[in-house]
This record gives C-alpha cells, sequence and structure tokens, in this order.
C-alpha cells in the first residue's frame, strides 16, 4: 500500500505530495554544513535550523514529489554557479527541496516542511549526520570525519532511483532536459560574503 505525506509552505500557498513515504524509501540526515545554514539565513528562515545549525532533511525520488498547489510561486536559489538548486517559495520563503541536476536523482527536503507528517512513523529518525565541523558549538557525535555507512546508504538510494527509473517526472526540471520548470537566482558573491556573518560559517560556498 502506498504512503502519502503532505508538504505545505508556512502559509499554505504551496502544497505537494509524496508517494512511497516511508523510512525504507528515504534517507533522512542532519546537515551541518555552511551551505545549508547560509540558504537559510539567506531566506530569512534561520529558526528552521536546530541549535548547532543542523538542517533535518528527508532525502527522496524526484518522481516521488509532486506539487498539486501554488507552483507559480516556486523559485530556485544558487549559492554559487554550479552550486546546488536550492528551491524555496516566494510567498513565505519555506525550503521545498535541495537538488543537483537530473543526473543525480534526489531531492533533500526539510522535515520540516511535512508538519505532522514528518514523524518516525513517516520517515524513520535521521540515519546520522555530516559536515559536523561547521556546526555551531562542539560538533555533535559522528558528524565530523568520513562516515562508510552513510555514503553507502546515500549513493545505493540514488542509485536506485536511477536505475528503477524514478528519475522522471522531476518535480524541479523540464522532462528529460536539465532545464529547470522555476527561476533560478544565483547569488553575487558580495551576497556570499554578507551571509558568512552568521553562525559558524566558513568562507566557501557549494
Amino acid at each position: 500500500m502506498t504512503t502519502e505525506a503532505r508538504l505545505s509552505c508556512r502559509c499554505g500557498e504551496v502544497l505537494g505530495v509524496l508517494t512511497n513515504a516511508s523510512p525504507q524509501n528515504v534517507n533522512r540526515v542532519v546537515c551541518y554544513c555552511d551551505d545549508c545554514q547560509a540558504f537559510l539565513h539567506q531566506l530569512g528562515r534561520a529558526e528552521l535550523l536546530d541549535a548547532q545549525g543542523g538542517s533535518d532533511i528527508v532525502q527522496v525520488a524526484p518522481a516521488s514529489l509532486t506539487f498539486v498547489k501554488g507552483q507559480d510561486r516556486i523559485a530556485g536559489l544558487r549559492l554559487t554557479p554550479k552550486g546546488l538548486y536550492r528551491w524555496h517559495t516566494t510567498c513565505c520563503k519555506t525550503p521545498v527541496g535541495n537538488t543537483a541536476g537530473p543526473a543525480i536523482p534526489f531531492v533533500g527536503i526539510l522535515a520540516q516542511a511535512f508538519g505532522a507528517d514528518s514523524g518516525p512513523g513517516a520517515f524513520g529518525r535521521p540515519v546520522g549526520a555530516i559536515f559536523g565541523k561547521h556546526a555551531i558549538g562542539s560538533p555533535p557525535p559522528g558528524s565530523t570525519g568520513f562516515n562508510f555507512g552513510l555514503l553507502f546508504r546515500a549513493i545505493a538510494k540514488v542509485l536506485g532511483w536511477r536505475i528503477s527509473g524514478q528519475t522522471w517526472p522531476h518535480p524541479f526540471f523540464r522532462p528529460k532536459t536539465p532545464e529547470p520548470i522555476y527561476p533560478v537566482t544565483v547569488l553575487s558573491k558580495e551576497q556570499r560574503e554578507a551571509l558568512r556573518a552568521h553562525s559558524a560559517l566558513r568562507p566557501t560556498a557549494q
């Protein structure tokens, strides 16, 4: 039986549906990287970070996510010209997905976007934490250094989604092309540097 989880922005103008929502079908991690912190500071949504600057991210197959309302209120942001596409709503600045290009099929969504659906029953608890060197204060246990288990799990998920045809339809790219559906803004070097005044941000961005 297919299990659905509902995604919503803060003001309710953008709604999405995630199919196959279960701990077995997603990858949930807490990311402390400076880029995720910079993105939320840029949006003015730093309250979505945990006390140490972490983002609770649920990685899903692109084809499992469909927006059903408010597509005209979605836009993209890249911290650098070749960085991740970081999608958000224009109505209330809610993050709704981080992606690379379609060649690397995944969408990373902040768990808070799912509201009550983000509990352990839908996605399981985070399986680990990454990039703890950028955390505010002491790095969370297990978040620094190389974690083979987390890396293997992430690669296995992405390869599985690609092999099983779960890249398309993609919620953020036009069919079978690398062309984004929504407008994308790339931050200038000056804008990126201005973000470094916040929290534990470091001088580089992806």
